[in-house]
């Protein structure tokens, strides 16, 4: 009935004129998304875009946040290709809970919180499986809009670039606090203890639990503990991104323990933790949000509305990664197998950092180059100029983001020689 109504007034109006019938929806169409620019390309993904697409053989990609081998290629770990063999054929890929695999949550705890932690035992932490680490971040920090609206976060200056990302599409404020000194190239501790001391009571203060990307400077164990007691006093909450567990030093005890002195001290913690460095899993997207709470119960209410807030998201994680951690994690052997091998990765890494140093103290460099081997972990802040970079770039071929940070992944025995000299160049 309502089709014939339809018709019959279509019939009285007669037909529309051919513009509108044909071309006023094309236009319609085309100007729905024409005020749209281009996004701004991202500036370390842009970087190994313009490397890729630069023909010299003397080419080299410093820029790139991904561990590489010797010979400057991609790493799969021995310990992942075992669990990957056990997977294959064996083991179903079916949906997992919203909250991910309970297995690899329960061994992310473990590498966090401590292997006989008495929050794990007394079942205070609620935790998820997450997207990698960006996910954990997210999901965290749209929990922290949901649930403590007129919240702000304090983030680090500098920081990985996502971070600020993250939070303002979760629509959180953020306010920066001091963390690097340039002149020394070192932590701005002083500065660092200011903000924290000046911010308002309870504010949330983002943290990197190790090997702080991009500068590559830790606090001391000494520092942190001062961290955290200020922390007490002030009543703030530290959200840890620990994206390189293990990798920073080669023992991912050692790693956690800016985590450990945290939890010594009594503060409820949040953490974000990520297998693609130290597993490798970089396209995996393996990783775990967790949140301390005062009790079992409150711990129950907080997972289940992470839960419920990574529904309509992506409604539950991926299972393959989660396999692998889990099976890596779950046996003995494998485990020592993974301690072993991102032991080796960390160890290559301090090794190319040990070789730039030598190499530009050796052609003779007027400057200091201790904050080389000073740093931690995948990045070195190397203090170089945009400009510098951008003559790295035009004479040398070397890739790398213009804030002059080192991926030390892609330092090689075969290269390192190379990069020291046009590092010297144009730092003379």
């Amino acid at each position: 009935m309502a089709l014939h109504r339809a018709a019959s007034a279509i019939r009285r109006r007669g037909p529309l004129p051919m513009p509108l019938l044909a071309g006023a929806p094309a236009r319609a169409m085309a100007s729905l998304f024409g005020h749209v620019e281009p996004a701004p390309k991202d500036p370390i993904l842009g970087v190994t875009e313009a490397f890729l697409a630069d023909p010299s053989p003397d080419k080299v990609n410093v820029g790139v946040g991904a561990y590489r081998d010797d010979e400057g290629k991609p790493v799969v770990l021995d310990c992942v290709r075992e669990a990957e063999r056990r997977i294959a054929g064996n083991l179903n890929m079916e949906y997992l809970p919203m909250g991910g695999s309970i297995k690899m949550i329960e061994e992310s705890l473990k590498l966090a919180y401590g292997e006989e932690s008495e929050f794990i035992k007394d079942k205070r932490i609620a935790a998820v499986q997450a997207l990698s680490g960006t996910g954990a971040c997210r999901l965290f920090a749209d929990f922290q809009k949901r649930f403590l609206p007129d919240s702000q976060i304090y983030i680090p200056t500098p920081t990985w670039s996502n971070h600020h990302n993250i939070w303002r599409d979760a629509q959180v404020p953020q306010r920066t606090y001091s963390y690097y000194h340039p002149e020394s190239r070192g932590l701005d501790f002083a500065g660092l203890m200011d903000a924290i001391k000046n911010a308002p009571n309870g504010s949330f203060f983002l943290l990197h639990a190790c090997a702080h990307n991009p500068t590559g400077v830790d606090p001391t164990e000494e520092q942190w503990r001062e961290i955290s007691y200020q922390f007490k006093l002030k009543n703030h909450f530290p959200f840890f991104d620990m994206a390189y567990q293990g990798f920073a030093s080669g023992d991912p005890e050692r790693d956690a323990k800016a985590i450990r002195i945290f939890l010594e001290d009594g503060h409820q913690i949040g953490c974000a933790q990520s297998y693609a460095k130290n597993m490798g899993l970089y396209g995996q997207r393996a990783g775990c949000l967790s949140v301390l709470c005062e009790d079992e119960m409150q711990a129950v209410s907080v997972k289940s509305q992470l839960q419920q807030i990574a529904r309509p998201m992506y409604s539950n994680p991926p299972v393959h990664g989660a396999l692998v951690v889990s099976i890596i994690l779950n046996d003995p052997e494998l485990k020592s197998l993974w301690l072993s091998e991102v032991k080796g990765m960390a160890d290559r890494i301090i090794g190319m950092r040990k070789a730039l140093r030598e190499n530009l103290e050796n052609l003779g460099s007027s400057l200091s180059w201790e904050h080389v081997t000073n740093q931690i972990g995948m990045f070195c802040y190397s203090g170089m100029t945009p400009e510098q970079v951008d003559r790295l770039t035009s004479e040398y071929h070397i890739y790398m983001t213009r804030n002059g940070r080192i991926s030390m992944a892609g330092v090689t025995t075969g290269n390192v020689a190379y990069l020291a000299n046009a590092i010297h160049d144009v730092t003379k």
